[in-house]
């Protein structure tokens, strides 16, 4: 949270308007003309700055403004810190029209970094096509003496990603190894070479960078003093993360008080080392050479192979990954050392990861190199198994397998069973962990072709119905962040046999979030618990889960794998209930409607009757138990309302079938909850498939069954009065249960007489006044006009069944389209048959 201060300075700034802000603009121009760039003009800067950055709207500055900050950006003679408030104030005003900087104008590495980060938030493609090759030019340009570099090479890293185009590769030119120093030069008197020349000696001098970094830490900087030049200390060598002397050539992981500059080159030519790979930098060999040297690898002489590749009469491609590769595999042997600060014990980490994947990218362009690997990779990977720390770690390592395990004849299941079992179940409250395994899961090579078979034999715990849950513990904690990730991993997830356990477990997601949640707390001690932690508040939660009477509940819902049965929570939900309201479980439970959604429409693409039954039993059982968070059951009841239906129009024996079921529910309910939209879907769904059209084991008897329930249903929804333990009564639940009870009396005749009376006083009931406290006019009338419409089908009996119960035929779309056959023309025919005044001609 911003400080007091720093706030009331950003509102200040957003508040300044466009007439001050011209008058400023004047000000700055005219500390600019003046040259006289003292602490007046850095101070205007800065609060230009805080005035065009401070808001996400553009500013529009004066032309002149703009002018003299370009201008004065590439004058050799501004201040170092003058320039880079300039940088920053065009880099906020950027893509604008009024910019026209060049790159040709610039006279030192420094001033091109900076006005190249100009030209890349401008995006111009063929500016930053221009600047690129600028660049590089200057970059593959030998100047021991002359200005630092390293300013330019993060440049280089954004143009592979932006313009790939402008670094175009090569790599048949043969580059002699060591460097030759040149005489020192101006950026603009570098001669112009090719940009395929250029890039193969950039690749050139990054395989440089990256091997040949001085050992020896940075001289300290002259205090100045009397005995600062005859007894200041030599630099000693640079050392490792545990403290040891540095035995091998330098990286990233390489400790020490100061750096050289070509070690701070070789850290950043190691961070754009893999997008230089991947799009700015060497060419895939042909895959005749990548045979050869694959066979060769493997053979007895791989050792004379290797010793070759060292020559320095490789091509600027090959020299490049061969350096590549040396510089990982030190950082693998680097990464297992024991760091003697939390900070580059993280840094282990970050680079163990960026190191795994700039490997991966080298077997991929070269086969090759697998060979070479394998050995560092298979120890990494039984490191890392047993080191919970390095979880992320193993990510990249089970990628790396997973995409050429097969090439390697390697088994990999041992890694994914690691993968899919422990890291979800142990590191469920990482949120960066999260997005990385769920971004694993969705890697094509597990969901498509024939590692799908793979996924399910190697990962149970994930794709069959048990596994889904590790992967839901995720989605439980990082809700809503992972959401959108899952919606496209669910259809991979689901089949026929894990439909039903995870449907069970989607709706169980905030109750499982409050379980993971309590058991993350209960991990903590006392004094490390936050002051708003709820369960001190409530502190029978946390006895609960110590509960053995409560253990196997808290044990099923936190399963990392199938148990192949179900257990109804409720007890549970009970005892997670002073956690309902943390913000978490909000967040979670607003998440489960868009889960749901995605898994139906998944599941109705294979789902047979079989499965729509015992889904749909499923829904009914669940409706009624689901964890009390607030709007959570009225959002769930919405989404599983819609798809009641959906899997009774799959399956339409359904309702014949699980008729005891339905008959049960409706009998149950004693009214609806909330805003009824379960209670809604179920009477429709009886009135519209409990017919012989659909199942021709549908009886009368059945009919009389469900008629007299619905039948009692209504007679209580309508006389009962309002309380809080029974809500108001929706007038479309009346309205449907008056519908379906007219549609069964269709198709059993002998009932006609008992839902017209039943129809009349209902519309006497809409009528009076003692129904006026109770529904608005607006849903009164809706219940009048429908229980007249149905009254007046009624009159004509054999209509009323063509009506309410139309054949398959009449249900094509045909009917509604044709002028001549269409129902509306029927319903108009029964309306003039019924009304005394109208005649039976037209008119």
């Amino acid at each position: 949270m911003l400080a007091t201060g720093t706030e009331s300075l950003l509102r200040q700034a957003r508040e300044v308007g466009a007439e001050e802000l011209g008058r400023f603009c004047a000000r700055v121009s005219a500390l600019l003309q003046a040259e006289d760039w003292g602490p007046d003009t850095l101070d205007a800067l800065r609060r230009l700055f805080l005035i065009v950055a401070a808001t996400k709207y553009s500013r529009r500055l004066e032309p002149a403004c703009v002018a003299l900050l370009q201008t004065v950006l590439c004058s050799p003679r501004c201040p170092e810190r003058l320039q880079l408030l300039c940088a920053a104030v065009l880099r906020e005003m950027a893509p604008s029209d009024s910019l026209s900087l060049s790159c040709d104008h610039a006279q030192s590495s420094r001033q091109l970094g900076l006005v190249a980060s100009v030209l890349l938030a401008q995006g111009d493609p063929q500016q930053v096509r221009t600047m690129g090759q600028r660049v590089i030019k200057v970059l593959e340009s030998r100047q021991p003496e002359g200005p630092s570099l390293t300013h330019l090479l993060p440049v280089v890293s954004k143009v592979a990603s932006l313009a790939p185009d402008a670094l175009p590769g090569g790599q048949h030119t043969p580059v002699s190894g060591g460097p030759v120093p040149r005489k020192p030069r101006t950026l603009n008197s570098i001669p112009m070479v090719s940009p395929a020349e250029q890039t193969k000696a950039l690749s050139k001098r990054l395989g440089d960078w990256l091997r040949y970094a001085s050992v020896q830490q940075g001289a300290a900087h002259a205090s100045g003093g009397f005995f600062s030049a005859p007894r200041a200390r030599q630099p000693g060598p640079v050392t490792e993360v545990d403290g040891t002397v540095a035995t091998d050539f330098f990286t990233v992981l390489s400790t020490g008080q100061r750096f050289t500059e070509d070690q701070r080159l070789n850290v950043q030519a190691f961070s754009m080392l893999r997008g230089w790979l991947l799009q700015g930098g060497p060419a895939h060999p042909s895959a005749t050479d990548a045979d050869d040297r694959s066979e060769l690898e493997g053979s007895t002489v791989s050792v004379l192979s290797a010793a070759s590749t060292a020559s320095h009469l490789l091509p600027p491609a090959e020299w490049l990954r061969e350096k590549a590769l040396e510089y990982c595999q030190r950082l693998l042997e680097q990464s297992g050392r024991r760091a003697l600060r939390k900070a580059d014990s993280d840094l282990q980490k970050a680079c163990l990861v960026e190191a795994v994947l700039v490997l991966d990218v080298l077997c991929r362009q070269d086969p090759a190199f697998l060979y070479r690997v394998l050995p560092c990779l298979r120890a990494l990977r039984t490191r890392l198994c047993g080191d919970p720390a390095c979880a992320r770690a193993l990510l990249p390592v089970a990628r790396f397998f997973l995409r050429h395990g097969e090439a390697a004849a390697v088994d990999a299941d041992a890694v994914y069973q690691h993968l899919f079992t422990r890291i979800p179940s142990e590191h469920f409250h990482s949120p960066m962990l999260a997005f990385e395994f769920v971004q694993f899961c969705r890697d094509p090579l597990l969901l498509l072709g024939s590692n799908l078979d793979l996924l399910k034999t190697s990962f149970p715990n994930l794709f069959k119905a048990c596994g889904a849950l590790s992967s839901l513990q995720f989605q439980a904690w990082s809700s809503p962040a992972l959401t959108s990730e899952f919606v496209a991993l669910l259809p991979a997830l689901v089949d026929a046999e894990t439909a039903v356990e995870m449907l069970h477990l989607l709706l169980d997601l905030p109750s499982l979030t409050a379980a993971l949640d309590l058991q993350l707390r209960s991990s903590q001690a006392a004094s490390e618990r936050p002051l708003w932690d709820i369960s001190v508040r409530a502190p029978g939660c946390l006895e609960a889960l110590r509960d053995p009477q409560a253990q196997g509940l808290f044990q099923h819902l936190l399963r990392a794998k199938a148990s192949g049965t179900t257990e109804r929570l409720t007890p549970l939900h009970q005892l997670l209930q002073p956690l309902a309201s943390c913000a978490r479980v909000v967040q979670c439970a607003q998440a489960v409607p868009t889960l749901l959604r995605a898994f139906f429409a998944a599941v109705t693409q294979f789902a047979d009757g079989a499965l729509a039954s015992r889904l749909a039993l499923l829904l009914l059982e669940r409706s009624d138990a689901l964890f009390q968070v607030e709007g959570y059951e009225a959002d769930v009841h919405r989404v599983l309302s819609s798809q009641f239906p959906a899997l009774c129009k799959l399956h339409p024996p359904l309702v014949v079938e699980q008729a005891k079921e339905l008959l049960e529910f409706v009998g149950s309910l004693g009214g609806p909850s909330g805003t009824g939209y379960m209670l809604t879907s179920v009477v429709w769904a009886i009135g519209e498939y409990l017919s012989v059209s659909w199942d021709r084991r549908c009886t009368a008897e059945q009919i009389s069954r469900f008629f007299e329930a619905l039948e009692a249903l209504l007679f209580e929804v309508t006389q009962a009065r309002p309380s809080t333990a029974l809500p108001k009564c929706p007038p479309q639940v009346i309205t449907v249960l008056m519908t379906t009870l007219t549609k069964l009396a269709s198709r059993s005749q002998d009932l006609i007489p008992r839902v017209s009376l039943l129809l009349s006083k209902m519309r006497t009931l809409a009528q009076s006044p003692a129904a006026g406290p109770m529904h608005s006019e607006d849903d009164l009338g809706a219940v009048r006009t429908r229980a007249t419409e149905l009254l007046n089908l009624l009159k004509m009996p054999s209509v009323a069944q063509f009506v309410l119960t139309p054949s398959v035929e009449v249900s094509q779309p045909r009917y509604h389209r044709d002028s001549n056959t269409a129902l509306p023309l029927a319903l108009d025919m029964v309306s003039r048959l019924l009304e005394r005044e109208a005649s039976l001609l037209p008119g």
